[in-house]
C-alpha cells in the first residue's frame, strides 16, 4: 500500500508547487510572520476536504452542475482580480512602508476569511483535487484509495509548513522596500494572469451552457 502513498504524494506535489494564489498568500503572510502557521494549517484544513471531497465521491457533483463551476469561476475571476490590484498598488505606493504597516495591522478573522476566498474562490482547486485527483483516486479500491488520499493530504501538510516557516525564517531580507515591491509586483501580476486565464475558461463554459 506504500506504494500508492507515495503515488498521492508525488502527484499533490507535482499539483501544489506551481505558484498561484494559496501559494502567494501562505508566503506572504510567512514574510510578515502574521498567523503565518495559522494559514497553513488552515491551508492544509481545507486541501484536506477537498481532497477527500474529490476522491471519494465529489467530482461527479461539480461535473453534474455546470451553473456551480460557472459561479465559483466567475467569483474567483472578481475576487482575485481585487486581490491582484491590492497587491499591485501597494507595489506602485510611493510609501511602501506605510502601505506594508497598514497591512501588518490585518485582524485574524480578516486573514482568514481572505484564506479562505483565496482557497475556495479558485476553480483550479477544484480541477486538481475533483478532477484530477478524483478521477484517478476514485479508480482504486478503498484501502488503495485511503493511502492515495494520505499521501495527496501529506503534500498539502509538507508544502504549506515548509513555506510558512521558510518564509518567516527570511522575513528580515524579504521585508525591505526593494524585496516588497518586487513580491507585491509578483503576486500581482499572477493574481492577474490567473484571473485572466479563468475569465477565459469562465467565456467558454458560458458558451457551452448558452448553446
Amino acid at each position: 500500500m506504500i506504494m500508492y502513498y507515495f503515488q498521492g504524494l508525488m502527484l499533490g506535489a507535482a499539483l501544489i508547487l506551481p505558484l498561484g494564489p494559496q501559494n502567494a498568500f501562505v508566503m506572504n503572510q510567512g514574510i510578515r510572520r502574521q498567523y503565518h502557521i495559522m494559514t497553513a494549517f488552515l491551508c492544509t484544513l481545507s486541501d484536506l476536504l477537498l481532497i477527500c471531497a474529490g476522491i471519494f465521491g465529489g467530482s461527479a457533483l461539480l461535473m453534474q452542475s455546470p451553473w456551480l463551476l460557472a459561479l465559483v469561476t466567475w467569483g474567483g475571476v472578481a475576487f482575485l482580480f481585487w486581490y491582484g490590484y491590492g497587491a499591485l498598488k501597494t507595489a506602485m505606493g510611493r510609501n511602501i512602508e506605510l502601505a506594508s504597516a497598514e497591512i501588518m495591522k490585518q485582524g485574524r478573522w480578516k486573514i482568514i476569511v481572505t484564506m479562505l476566498a483565496v482557497t475556495w474562490l479558485n476553480p483550479h482547486v477544484y480541477l486538481d483535487t475533483f478532477v484530477v485527483l478524483g478521477s484517478l483516486g476514485g479508480q482504486l479500491d478503498v484501502e488503495p484509495r485511503r493511502w492515495f488520499a494520505l499521501g495527496t493530504v501529506s503534500a498539502s501538510f509538507l508544502w504549506f509548513f515548509g513555506l510558512a516557516i521558510l518564509a518567516a525564517w527570511f522575513a528580515p531580507r524579504l521585508r525591505t522596500v526593494k524585496a516588497q515591491r518586487i513580491i507585491n509586483l509578483l503576486v500581482g501580476a499572477v493574481m492577474w494572469v490567473i484571473a485572466a486565464q479563468l475569465a477565459k475558461d469562465g467565456v467558454a463554459h458560458l458558451q457551452v451552457l448558452f448553446n
